[in-house]
């Protein structure tokens, strides 16, 4: 599809983009400067590497972040089982880190280039991939046009379409059109999710679930597990994770509310970006408490009343030793993180009314109570004493929220099923050209 069949918005975007090109080395030398880019990889977000293409097919999978790429583990491990080569693509540094850790042998990691024609045409002639799966992914307008006039096969995985976002689309209907007539495939999340990719134009749209369902429950370092379970001992402990800017504060509130009741209270604080944990430490300084930070090593002792967990990839400690959880970007209007990995992990969970992220799965949740809504540092402090309290309500919830969670998964199932024949094309011409 030439350029001259695009909407307005999509050409002027693409004409900004080519002319923005020469400012990307500012841009990304002040994204460097704040941690937030590589720099023996910055070659990566101009669309060059240092690896080589992989002879045979090649599946490009794109996921924006540490959530996306999590959600596709399972996927990225049966298509790779299957002899196929996989590349993956993240945008942050810390989703870098993880597909370091997590991804299988052989599957290789790059840095997305920067939404530019130029870049995203070196990256393609670089990688020749001959099938793109983007996952719950943001429509980048230059990487689905530039895939697209390639040929090559591109398919939503795990689609997401917000309400919000919605609305927002539906004011530029032509745009939307444009970009998402170029899948061959989206897979949706949720019937609502097909819905709306349908109405905004996706020609094919199959629901087949939410990948988060099925992911396994995150690992958990048997030693730190030991040892922080030793540090804790017998304590009453509460958790609050991925938490943003303004829910650390009623966390606190609500600890120093608590202590009285259940002596030895433990509050341990995980917030979402591991840069504030000297901001909720003087949060808790300023309450009058004890705190340590576990990003400097400061040990967690007997009179530690709030720990900050400000590392990464360590929820999977959390919740396994917290007996109630507040799962954050719900108190503030961030639209909740993802409650599946606490659910599966039997920790008990709270959360507050901003949950679009993941409101069909909190629906679930809360209509089996398996979760309870809270509203302010009042009611979050109520629901958590009224769990550490008893263990048979505590017991009940987990159960209900473990069962809920199983009952919604076989996403990745669905998910195989209608890639299955992408994957066999793929093997059976063997793309003998690429060698």
């Amino acid at each position: 599809m030439s350029s001259t069949h695009l909407s307005l918005v999509l050409h002027t975007y693409r004409v900004l983009s080519r002319l923005a090109t020469p400012l990307a080395p500012v841009l990304l030398a002040r994204r460097l400067k704040r941690g937030k880019e590589v720099s023996d990889r910055l070659g990566e977000r101009y669309g060059r590497s240092k690896l080589e293409r992989p002879p045979g097919a090649l599946v490009w999978l794109h996921g924006a972040s540490v959530g996306e790429l999590v959600s596709a583990l399972p996927l990225i491990e049966r298509i790779a089982a299957q002899g196929v080569n996989i590349l993956v693509t993240s945008g942050t540094v810390t989703s870098a880190e993880m597909a370091g850790r997590r991804l299988p042998p052989g599957v290789i990691h790059q840095f997305v280039p920067l939404d530019a024609p130029l870049y995203m045409r070196r990256f393609l002639d670089r990688w020749r991939p001959d099938l793109a799966l983007l996952v719950e992914s943001d429509l980048w307008p230059n990487m689905v046009i530039e895939t697209s006039q390639r040929g090559v096969p591109m398919i939503l995985i795990n689609g997401r379409m917000s309400e919000a976002s919605f609305n927002r689309w539906q004011r530029l209907p032509r745009t939307i059109f444009n970009l998402l007539r170029r899948f061959d495939l989206c897979l949706a999340g949720t019937p609502t999710d097909a819905l709306r990719l349908t109405e905004l134009g996706a020609p094919r749209v199959v629901t087949t679930g939410n990948l988060k369902l099925d992911v396994p429950a995150p690992p958990a370092d048997a030693a730190k597990l030991q040892a922080l379970g030793d540090a804790i001992g017998n304590r009453p402990l509460i958790a609050a994770a991925s938490t943003h800017p303004g829910e650390d504060a009623p966390m606190i509130e609500a600890h120093l509310r608590l202590r009285g009741n259940f002596p030895g209270l433990l509050t341990l604080i995980a917030p979402r970006h591991p840069e504030r944990g000297e901001e909720i430490m003087n949060l808790a300084r300023e309450a009058g408490l004890s705190a340590a930070q576990r990003s400097l090593g400061e040990p967690l002792t007997a009179t530690t009343e709030i720990y900050v967990a400000d590392t990464m990839g360590e929820l999977g400690l959390i919740y396994r030793l917290a007996e109630a959880v507040f799962v954050g970007g719900s108190l503030v209007e961030h639209g909740g993180q993802n409650p599946i990995e606490p659910a599966k992990l039997g920790a008990a969970i709270l959360h507050g009314p901003h949950v679009w992220n993941f409101a069909d799965i909190y629906d679930a949740l809360d209509g089996a109570h398996g979760a309870e809504h809270v509203e302010d540092a009042n009611h979050l402090t109520a629901a958590f004493a009224a769990l550490l309290a008893s263990d048979e309500t505590r017991k009940s919830v987990t159960t209900a929220a473990r069962r809920t969670v199983d009952a919604l998964g076989g996403a990745l199932a669905r998910t195989l099923q209608s890639l299955d024949p992408y994957l066999m094309h793929l093997m059976l011409r063997g793309r003998g050209d690429h060698a």
